[in-house]
C-alpha cells in the first residue's frame, strides 16, 4: 500500500505533466510498476532502519522528480533547450521523460547500501528503464537509446562525486539536494535515540521547512529555503549548493536561503 503522501505526490507530477502527454504516460506507467515500488520500499528500510539516514525511498524519489519537472518547465518557459534539443537528438519531451526516470530511481542502490549507491542504483534501474521505455516508445529504437542514456548519466552522477555534462542530469543534481524539508528527517529522527555520525545531516534537514522552486528574478530558476534555525545552513552549503556548484544547471540557478522572519542570505 502506497502512503497519502506517495499518493499526494505522484497526484501533484500527474498534474505538472498535464501538458506533456508521454510523459505523462510514463509517470503513470512507473507508479504503476509493482517490482520499482517494491525496491522503492527497500531502499528506504536499508537506509532509515539499517544505516540511521534520511528517507531515501518512495517520497524521496517522487519528490525528486516533481523537484526536477518544475525546474525543467521553468526552463522550458524561459526559453532555454535541454542537451538533447541543442545537439537535436531529442525533444524537450525526450528530456523530460529521462528526468521522471531519473528522478523516480536514483537512490534504488540504497537497497544494497550506501557506498557506491549511485552506481548500484543504475545497475539495478536498467531492466526497469528498458520495460518501461519499449512500452512507451515500442517502435522508436532511436528515443529508446537517448533516453536510457540520459537517465544512466543522471542517475550516476546524482550525488557531484561524478563529472556529468548534459542539463537534464544537471536537474537531478539539483532536484536531489532540494529534498531537504524536516519530513525527510522525521522518521530516522524517531527510530534512532542514540548519537552517531551522520546525525548533523538529519538534524539539519530537520531545520529546513520550507523549499521553493520558482520563477527567478535575476535566473530563471530561483530555489528559495526558509529554516527554523541556523542549523538549516549546514544542510544548503554541505549538500545543496555543493550539488549546483557541480551542475551544468547552475548558471540558471539563484539560491537564497535564511531563518524564519530574517533576512535572506543570498548564494548565487
Amino acid at each position: 500500500m502506497k502512503s497519502v503522501k506517495e499518493v499526494a505526490t505522484e497526484s501533484k507530477i500527474k498534474d505538472k505533466l498535464k501538458d506533456f502527454p508521454i510523459c505523462l504516460k510514463t509517470a503513470e506507467y512507473l507508479f504503476e510498476d509493482e517490482e520499482l515500488q517494491e525496491m522503492q520500499d527497500y531502499a528506504n528500510n536499508v537506509s532509515i532502519k539499517r544505516l540511521g539516514y534520511n528517507d531515501h525511498g518512495p517520497v524521496h524519489m517522487r519528490q525528486v522528480a516533481i523537484n526536477a519537472i518544475k525546474m525543467l518547465t521553468i526552463l522550458k518557459d524561459s526559453n532555454i533547450k535541454t542537451s538533447l534539443e541543442t545537439e537535436e537528438t531529442g525533444t524537450f519531451e525526450d528530456s523530460m521523460c529521462a528526468v521522471i526516470i531519473a528522478g523516480l530511481m536514483h537512490d534504488l542502490g540504497m537497497m544494497t547500501g550506501r557506498q557506491g549507491h549511485e552506481e548500484m542504483s543504475a545497475l539495478l534501474a536498467v531492466p526497469l528503464i528498458e520495460r518501461t521505455l519499449a512500452y512507451i516508445f515500442p517502435d522508436n529504437i532511436h528515443k529508446r537509446v537517448i533516453i536510457k542514456s540520459l537517465a544512466i548519466e543522471a542517475i550516476t552522477g546524482h550525488m557531484s562525486t561524478r563529472k556529468i555534462h548534459s542539463l537534464e542530469a544537471g536537474i537531478i543534481l539539483v532536484a536531489d539536494g532540494c529534498d531537504m524539508t524536516k519530513g525527510r528527517a522525521r522518521i530516522p529522527l524517531a527510530i534512532h535515540n542514540t548519537p552517531k555520525v551522520g546525525d548533523i545531516h538529519k538534524y539539519s534537514a530537520n531545520a529546513i521547512t520550507r523549499v521553493s522552486i520558482q520563477h527567478g528574478e535575476k535566473k530563471p530558476i530561483k530555489i528559495d529555503i526558509e529554516m527554523s534555525s541556523e542549523v538549516g545552513f549546514f544542510q544548503i552549503e554541505e549538500i545543496l549548493l555543493t550539488k549546483v556548484e557541480s551542475s551544468p544547471a547552475k548558471q540558471y540557478i539563484e539560491l537564497t536561503a535564511g531563518v524564519t522572519g530574517e533576512e535572506r542570505k543570498r548564494y548565487l
